[in-house]
């Protein structure tokens, strides 16, 4: 697989996701994992000290890190969905490590992740989305372990962005708050839920105003994984011709015919 097929494509504007498999190789899942591991400071083999249900770990900007985000796979997929509109990634945003644990992690809510700062830039909660998605072109998923049913797989509201898009229609260019927007995400309509499963170096591409939601771990092994932005060089444009615009602006689109 050297690119996207056209029924992907279509696939990313109306359910809004694609699913990439060896998206990067395991040689590099398992160098970042060592990498990720030594970084805990925990044991692999030591279940005993994996006390807490998620770490999370900010950025690394480390060759493997590098060599997974920027494959041929991935930066033509960015191309056909996105146009020219993106930016190189030279890390992979922050790691949500979980753990198999009995402990409540407290962040399975369901949200769409925000794109540009808000009135307080250290506060991610007042982060924001319009909708013409300024400042993010795709939410990524990069799985760095093979992830089950049972290893706190992210969980996907298929099409959900479609609805999203017509919550945002009227909202301007300030748009809403991430706290703000996950507030009005039950009086959706209700959409298939799908779970984000696949081996180390597999890549999910969602269209970012996917609704989504993190889950307990009921596995046996850590789950590795990076949850980065492609962000934009430009703001994208919905208003104009229909044929002019790329996939992320043409499910944009559709979800404001649509409902």
């Amino acid at each position: 697989m050297d690119k996207l097929s056209d029924d992907q494509i279509e696939q990313f504007i109306q359910k809004g996701f694609v699913k990439i498999d060896s998206a990067f190789s395991i040689e590099i899942a398992e160098q970042c994992r060592s990498i990720l591991w030594e970084t805990l400071q925990l044991d692999p083999d030591a279940p005993e000290t994996w006390t807490q249900p998620v770490i999370r770990i900010g950025e690394i900007g480390l060759e493997p890190f590098k060599d997974a985000a920027n494959t041929n796979i991935l930066h033509q997929a960015f191309n056909q969905l996105a146009g020219i509109n993106w930016l190189k990634r030279g890390t992979l945003g922050t790691f949500p490590i979980r753990f198999p644990n009995k402990k409540p992690a407290g962040d399975t809510g369901w949200h769409v992740d925000a794109s540009f700062p808000g009135d307080d830039w250290n506060n991610y909660f007042e982060w924001r989305i319009n909708v013409n998605s300024k400042g993010r072109a795709l939410l990524m998923l990069f799985l760095f372990s093979d992830v089950t049913d049972i290893d706190a797989p992210t969980i996907i509201r298929v099409g959900s962005h479609l609805d999203v898009a017509k919550l945002l229609e009227h909202e301007g260019e300030k748009g809403l708050s991430f706290m703000e927007l996950a507030e009005k995400l039950d009086s959706l309509p209700k959409r298939e839920e799908i779970i984000a499963t696949g081996k180390a170096g597999t890549v999910y591409l969602c269209h970012p105003f996917l609704v989504h939601s993190a889950q307990e771990h009921r596995g046996i092994a850590p789950k590795f994984m990076a949850q980065p932005p492609l962000l934009t060089k430009f703001d994208f444009n919905i208003n104009r011709l229909f044929e002019e615009c790329c996939p992320i602006e043409k499910a944009i689109i559709l979800g404001l015919k649509r409902n």
